[in-house]
């Protein structure tokens, strides 16, 4: 099994800051960092001044085995995904523009670029509305990234899943580019889907990078 460093939980949070995917102290990370140890950003600690002793280590059920503060209040987001899919090792809940415009609206994010449907898997979905931090959202959200690597959350904003914190943060950054190229495009007219059978075929590279199998 992958496990992930803290140090790189570190970095890819400071990250999303820096790419302008969530601002303030919104936002939360999570690494798989031993089988049944998850490393989680803290609650309500500065992007800009966290250091490694404010991460937060816990099981999987979300008790807190190392560290000092107290884990993200939405840290059953994060550990739901990790339970259910052992083939995710990191994960990125962000409040980026675009794709939470589509979040508030309630529309997909449509795999219209060669890209997109590589890394993503497919259209990313907004799942059902459930209120911020309960555990019903955490369930909601983890049966969505079954087979991508992101979901829309309804009026709240986006959820990335990948083999690792850099390859997660990659994730995020993709689907926010894509929901603003998209967003800008339809002013422009009508966006052309790819075709059915060069779509399935890129879905089917990115189920081999997640799955070893097309």
């Amino acid at each position: 099994m992958t496990v992930v460093k803290m140090e790189d939980v570190l970095d890819a949070a400071k990250a999303m800051l820096a790419m302008g995917l969530v601002s303030g102290t919104a936002g939360n990370v999570s690494g798989r960092v031993a089988e049944d140890r998850v490393c989680l950003t803290p609650s309500s600690v500065p992007y800009e001044t966290m250091t490694l002793d404010d991460l937060v280590v816990t099981d999987l059920d979300g008790n807190v085995l190392e560290g000092e503060r107290g884990p993200t209040t939405e840290k059953a987001l994060h550990l739901s995904a990790l339970r259910l899919h052992d083939d995710i090792n990191a994960t990125m809940h962000c409040h980026a523009r675009y794709a939470t415009m589509f979040a508030l609206t309630r529309q997909s994010i449509p795999a219209v670029i060669e890209e997109f449907v590589v890394f993503v898997g497919g259209d990313v979905e907004v799942a059902d509305y459930k209120t911020t931090g309960t555990d019903e959202l955490a369930d909601e959200v983890a049966k969505r990234v079954s087979d991508r690597s992101a979901v829309l959350m309804a009026n709240h904003g986006l959820f990335a899943v990948g083999k690792d914190p850099k390859h997660v943060l990659h994730v995020a950054h993709l689907v926010e580019r894509t929901a603003e190229i998209i967003w800008g495009a339809r002013q422009l007219g009508e966006v052309v889907p790819i075709p059915d059978e060069v779509n399935e075929t890129f879905a089917g590279y990115y189920r081999f990078g997640r799955t070893g199998k097309f």
